[in-house]
């Protein structure tokens, strides 16, 4: 048994009807940022966020702004690879007024207070990220990175229908080229467009109250190839749609079946499994070397996230071509719980 494929989306679509409920139109997947979130009405129940994370030679970077409706959660983490060292700071804004949150993918979102201050400018196929915090684990903190989106680049841009007034936009940009440095007290790490890749996560939607998911991910060279993984699960079952997709190159294969993830949430650092639930086209282990915890509880949310870095092996077979052996692809799988 085969899920069925997909509708592929070619035209500029929007999100929602004019009584913010979803369109129907716009169910399916697109290879280019062309669903236009234009969210409204569903008061205190839209969840809005802008991801990114960046791997380096020698460390993980990410930032993140949120807006859950009542609130605006920011968050920057740092990894370093060898020494493990894990720094962590979230800026919580009540209301999140000052937040704007664009209803396009490719758009500038900026978040000023005392604690941090994150800039996403968006400018000529290039996001600018500048991120300064003066108390970083009392260190200085300041990267400037400049991201590139290649213009011949796909990307996998999926809506997923629970029901006309609960749905979700994800927006996943693998395999863009990096440069620029990271500075964080006397150490500064630099990044180099050749080898190092961010990963955008753009996610605009009505979500159910209560929702767990898990999502896989990684943008590496592999040989003289960029190629992205992007596996999600659990919160898409039974819908109809996934996102699930390689990229090799830039170009995106879309996978249509449902993803099995297998773990051992007693102990998150065994090795978990990721597979098709009816093919052989995903076989993959991910065997994690670090273990990112995070939980949020501000009344109204609480979420429990846990993020797993390490590497990837195994093999996808895509309906054309030959096998792509996966072998110590560096990236990340998560498990996150959300009641919102």
């Amino acid at each position: 048994m085969i899920q069925h494929a997909e509708k592929e989306i070619t035209e500029s679509t929007l999100l929602c009807d004019e009584k913010g409920n979803l369109n129907p139109k716009a169910i399916g997947y697109a290879k280019k940022p062309i669903i236009e979130s234009n969210l409204k009405g569903h008061y205190m129940r839209k969840k809005k966020w802008n991801y990114w994370c960046v791997f380096g030679d020698d460390i993980l970077f990410s930032a993140t702004i949120t807006h859950l409706d009542y609130a605006a959660i920011c968050t920057v983490y740092f990894l370093n690879y060898e020494t493990q060292r894990y720094v962590e700071k979230t800026v919580t804004i009540p209301l999140g007024n000052k937040v704007k949150m664009p209803s396009n993918v490719l758009e500038s979102v900026s978040l000023h207070s005392k604690e941090m201050s994150i800039q996403l400018l968006y400018i000529q196929n290039e996001t600018h990220m500048t991120i300064t915090i003066p108390d970083f684990d009392g260190d200085f903190l300041h990267a400037d990175l400049h991201i590139s989106h290649p213009i011949e680049d796909e990307s996998l841009n999926v809506v997923i229908p629970w029901n006309r007034t609960q749905f979700q936009f994800t927006a996943k940009h693998h395999i863009l080229p990096t440069f620029g440095f990271v500075k964080m007290g006397d150490a500064r790490y630099a990044f180099q467009a050749e080898d190092n890749f961010a990963v955008l996560d753009y996610s605009r939607g009505i979500l159910p109250r209560a929702a767990t998911w898990n999502w896989g991910f990684a943008s590496q060279r592999v040989g003289f190839r960029r190629i992205g993984l992007n596996f999600g699960g659990k919160w898409t079952d039974g819908t109809g749609m996934t996102e699930n997709a390689i990229f090799i190159d830039g170009k995106l294969m879309k996978i249509h079946e449902d993803l099995l993830f297998t773990y051992d949430t007693n102990n998150f650092m065994l090795p978990w499994k990721v597979k098709t639930k009816f093919s052989k086209e995903v076989d993959l282990t991910f065997t994690p070397f670090f273990h990112r915890t995070s939980k949020t509880d501000i009344k109204l949310a609480t979420t429990e996230v846990h993020q797993m870095m390490g590497y990837y092996n195994g093999k996808i077979q895509l309906e054309e071509g030959p096998p792509i052996h996966i072998r110590e692809m560096l990236g990340c799988i998560v498990e996150r719980k959300a009641k919102w």
